[in-house]
């Protein structure tokens, strides 16, 4: 039987029939899908074989279609470990806001590298324009103007007011999209607005740290109205990345790409050697500081590397 992963627990998976059933499934063995290792073998979005046990109603999950793509990241409790958040995926999008609390301009940049890396088209929501008053609108219309001069498409929205629900929905019609972010940003706010049927948990902003406190613990998909799926993650402090080398880095940053093999040294890091193309592009105001800056921060993150 084949079916898609929809939910995963741990040591137990919700698999998706192609017939509409759900059934709940355990891996059989250890299954091992590329040099790295992860924490979760298997992910929500996988396609996979699996067998009914005999005289039970569960699953036992023995084969793990190709991926396509899929979004990783360096596990939180284990350094030298990864873990796949989803794979499979049409777009990714990442919820942000100015404020309870704030996304750091580095969060977005290693969000979009990794989209990047894996061939994933990225969306920027930056939830909580009704609290940007007081100045912060200007920022907000700064910040976004970094990601949509670049070719990122950004959207405004305001899940207490309403405000571009609806052209949120269209973007998901249709495609299996996954939605990232810190805790505390609204995502799970902006899903029960997208599709109320659900009603899943939301949690409340800390006024001591600021931050939000974690409702989702598990990566779900759910299936919407209008078509198509879309992927809850649990919020993220850190999206910790892996699995890229030094001289790479540089190429997942779209407005670097055009001076790549322009500078004058061939093995050139964009960092402080003369004669780069890129540093010269900084200085000229042809790429932003604010990105600059989070390419260094990402270059010296030798994390990454391992």
């Amino acid at each position: 039987m084949k079916g898609l992963i929809v939910k995963s627990t741990g040591s137990w998976y919700n698999v998706r029939t192609d017939y509409g059933k759900t059934i709940r499934c355990r891996v059989k063995g250890k299954l091992r899908l590329d040099g790295l290792k992860h924490t979760n073998p298997i992910a929500v979005g996988d396609h996979v074989e699996f067998e009914m046990e005999e005289g039970r109603e569960d699953g036992v999950i023995n084969k793990i279609e190709p991926r396509n793509n899929y979004i990783i990241r360096k596990s939180s409790n284990l350094s030298k470990q990864t873990h796949i958040i989803a794979s499979n995926l049409d777009q990714a999008i990442i919820v942000a806001s100015l404020v309870q609390p704030k996304t750091s301009l580095g969060f977005i940049d290693r969000f979009l590298l990794t989209t990047e890396a894996y061939h994933i088209p990225a969306i920027i929501i930056f939830n909580k324009s009704d609290l940007c008053g007081g100045g912060l609108d200007g920022i907000l219309n700064d910040t976004i103007s970094i990601y949509e001069n670049i070719g990122y498409k950004c959207i405004i929205c305001s899940v207490k007011k309403n405000i571009n629900i609806d052209s949120i929905k269209e973007l998901l019609k249709d495609k299996i999209s996954l939605i990232i972010g810190h805790s505390g940003v609204g995502k799970t706010s902006l899903l029960n607005s997208i599709e109320p049927k659900y009603q899943l948990k939301t949690g409340i902003i800390s006024d001591y740290s600021g931050k939000g406190k974690h409702t989702t613990t598990f990566a779900e998909m759910f299936e919407l109205t209008s078509g198509g799926f879309i992927i809850d993650t649990p919020g993220i402090k850190e999206l910790g990345i892996v699995d890229f080398k030094p001289e790479e880095i540089s190429h997942y940053y779209k407005e670097m790409q055009p001076y790549i093999g322009k500078c004058k040294f061939n093995n050139c890091k964009h960092e402080n050697e003369p004669g780069c193309s890129i540093i010269n592009a900084v200085k000229e105001g042809l790429i932003r500081e604010e990105r600059y800056e989070s390419y260094i921060s990402i270059l010296n993150n030798t994390d990454i590397y391992n």
